[in-house]
């Protein structure tokens, strides 16, 4: 049953990919292969825009814990002008506490600096791969097409294609029914010339009278060829005169027998 099954699912495969071999189109996968890379594409630009947002917040925070850096210790400065050194070394202590923030605010800033580049760099290397492959794809495209138009230019002049092989399939059957009808015809005439066939129609049915004078018209004529032949053999064109004319009186008394036949 194992065997069974790993043979059938073994079919179904080859079938299946058989099936999907006829249903792909190079084209169309290299179209899709196009997308996907405009997409990939797309995600990195906008990761390269987060993080330059990024950094231009980090650079605004920084400008602004600067510029409160900068006014504590001129206060500091006034206040120990003033005498007040309490309030001097309060505001050189907040001071201290902003320079640091400003300090971790300044390795991150170079991180996302850093990550910036990089992706910018990576950005720009796969844009010019997608330029290469959709070059490279237009070239593959159009050469498949150029292929498949003369594969079928090809095969309608060999006549293989599904079209071509119908159109002749046609033909050939226009062809042999024709020639089939016309032997039929021709037997049909020949059996109604030899008598096999009856002519039911009454068109071309003769009585037993006219029947007896085609034949002994048909007789008259070979008398005649019989006799003109010997008179060119006996002795010239006189000769083949008489004996025509003999000939004609000689079927012309045949001719009159049967009229005397019937006054008796």
């Amino acid at each position: 049953m194992s065997g069974v099954m790993k043979r059938m699912g073994m079919i179904f495969r080859a079938k299946a990919n058989k099936a999907l071999d006829r249903a792909e189109d190079p084209r169309e996968t290299l179209d899709y292969s196009y997308q996907k890379q405009l997409e990939l594409l797309q995600k990195v630009r906008r990761g390269v825009a987060d993080v330059a947002t990024s950094r231009k917040r980090l650079e605004l925070q920084l400008n602004q814990l600067q510029g409160q850096s900068a006014k504590l210790e001129d206060q500091g400065r006034k206040a120990l002008a003033l005498g007040r050194e309490d309030l001097a070394r309060e505001a050189l202590s907040r001071r201290a506490s902003l320079q640091q923030q400003v300090s971790d605010l300044e390795v991150q800033h170079q991180t996302l600096q850093g990550e910036e580049e990089k992706l910018t760099l990576a950005a720009q290397r796969l844009q010019a791969k997608v330029d290469a492959f959709r070059t490279k794809k237009e070239t593959i495209k159009a050469t498949y097409t150029a292929a498949q138009a003369q594969t079928r230019i090809a095969e309608s002049f060999s006549g293989i294609s599904e079209e071509m092989s119908d159109v002749g399939l046609a033909i050939q059957r226009a062809e042999d029914k024709t020639a089939q009808l016309q032997a039929r015809a021709g037997a049909i005439d020949e059996l109604l010339a030899s008598g096999a066939l009856d002519d039911r129609s009454g068109l071309g049915s003769k009585d037993d009278i006219q029947a007896e004078l085609d034949r002994l018209s048909g007789g008259t004529d070979v008398e005649l060829e019989l006799q003109r032949m010997k008179a060119e053999l006996a002795g010239g064109p006189a000769a083949q005169q008489q004996a025509i004319e003999g000939g004609a009186q000689g079927n012309g008394q045949q001719s009159q027998a049967p009229h005397r036949f019937d006054k008796q």
